[in-house]
């Protein structure tokens, strides 16, 4: 329990163990898989259904304009934050305990940005008007206006994604070597071959993949913080209530990192089983990342207070009437439940036996994804259900079947997308796995040097 990796893994077992998991994983991946695909055609069928009738079958019309579809978008590209964050933050940091998770923490970064990225077609209706929104010249020489927090949205949504993906790339350039040197034949070598770039191992290679892997790293940190924060200028900029409150891009900030920490727990419990990492994604590793959810938890709950605050003590009527309607109004279940969810249940990650406890930590972890769900969709439906005008109010219309059938669909997608990911590229980091057991191994020796040397 004090080490997060055994001291005594042979460098050809972590080869073994690892390649395994993309050749022979447990029965219960082909159930999960099955499971993701049924999941997401139920989603592509009620796309299909918005597509040819539109948006009418979502019970998406004025004052509910935006619905689950941009709620669930803000879900997604929070949850992608913590992957890519704190893989970056926690490298610098030089933190070890992080080398056998982040790399399918990485993964969903990837992946919950491509989801959410569905969403903006998603909520046209019609997917061909999508074509009038994209940013490039065109026949009717028109440019979208650079002023709107939208545009700001997909230049920096798109940023990220491309440097994720290169940060995910970069740091599987060694172990993809050691797939293809490992796999005999077949279209994974020749996948293998192409994505490893020719690797070697050789000390130039490695000193310009230090250096590219920590210039992209410092890169990510500040690019990660501005897109949550300028997703959250989409709501702090515009008039509305409950929305134009200073503290939006912290909190929504902090509310990523948290959904993306509980995601990660999730993942790691799902992953460790699956795929027989129970060697590599150890209790104590499970420990720290629970303490560190713990942590944002609360901090996400200091910002919550802050706005509940600025409402309740503030000047603005609109903004205290959206705040006592979600408290007492037809939402009341949907925003206690998210409060419970996300400030109640973390304590339960404060007992010690609890936070190595794999069953509790995996159901405190859906927990609170669930409650950080709901925390998007009380920040966009009570606002748009109670505006400023009595005559606009409508508190009675409710998402469709269509619409969480799309929402139930995209997490099909996600994980459709993951599970294919980690059946193709190793999701433990072999070499950095094996770095820390080198080092640690280096460590111990020393130390029984050092107790001999003294007597």
């Amino acid at each position: 329990m004090g080490k997060d990796i055994r001291e005594d893994i042979a460098w050809a077992q972590i080869n073994k163990d690892v390649l395994a998991s993309v050749q022979s994983p447990r029965k219960l991946y082909w159930v999960i898989l099955f499971i993701a695909l049924a999941v997401f055609g139920v989603g592509i069928g009620c796309e299909v259904m918005n597509y040819r009738i539109g948006l009418g079958v979502s019970n998406m019309d004025n004052p509910h304009v935006w619905g689950l579809y941009i709620a669930t978008f803000i879900f997604w590209i929070g949850m992608s934050h913590s992957g890519t964050l704190l893989s970056a933050i926690l490298h610098l940091m030089h933190a070890d305990w992080r080398k056998p998770i982040y790399r399918f923490a990485e993964a969903m970064t990837t992946f919950s940005l491509m989801t959410a990225g569905l969403f903006v077609a998603v909520h046209l209706g019609r997917l061909w008007q999508i074509y009038y929104a994209l940013p490039y010249p065109n026949e009717r020489w028109t440019w979208p206006n650079f002023q709107s927090p939208l545009l700001w949205d997909a230049m920096a949504i798109f940023t990220y994604l491309s440097s994720s993906v290169i940060f995910l790339y970069i740091g599987s350039i060694p172990d993809l070597a050691i797939c293809r040197d490992n796999i005999q034949a077949g279209w994974r070598k020749k996948l293998y071959s192409i994505l490893s770039l020719g690797w070697e191992g050789t000390d130039r290679q490695w000193r310009n993949f230090r250096i590219t892997y920590m210039t992209v790293a410092c890169f990510l940190i500040p690019l990660a913080v501005s897109v949550h924060s300028i997703v959250a200028s989409d709501f702090a900029m515009s008039q509305q209530p409950g929305w134009h409150v200073t503290s939006f891009p912290p909190y929504f900030v902090a509310g990523a990192l948290y959904s993306g920490c509980a995601a990660i727990i999730t993942l790691f419990v799902i992953l460790r089983y699956v795929f027989k990492f129970e060697e590599y994604m150890t209790l104590p590793i499970l420990r720290k990342t629970v303490r560190l959810t713990f942590a944002i938890a609360m901090v996400w709950t200091y910002l919550n207070c802050i706005e509940f605050a600025s409402a309740w003590y503030g000047h603005s009527q609109a903004d205290k009437a959206v705040l006592i309607q979600k408290a007492t109004g037809p939402y009341a279940p949907f925003w206690w439940s998210m409060i419970f969810c996300g400030s109640v249940v973390p304590f339960a990650m404060m007992v010690k036996k609890w936070q190595v406890n794999i069953p509790i930590m995996f159901a405190v972890s859906l927990l609170l994804n669930l409650g950080m769900w709901l925390e998007r969709w009380m920040i966009v439906s009570p606002t748009f259900a109670h505006g400023y005008y009595p005559w606009s109010w409508d508190h009675d219309q409710w998402p469709s079947l269509v619409q969480w059938g799309i929402v139930f669909g995209s997490f099909g997608w996600f994980t459709l997308l993951f599970m294919v990911f980690c059946k193709i590229i190793p999701s433990v980091s072999m070499y950095e796995v094996k770095e820390m057991v080198y080092h640690r191994t280096l460590a111990k020796k020393k130390e029984e040097l050092g107790l001999e040397g003294g007597h």
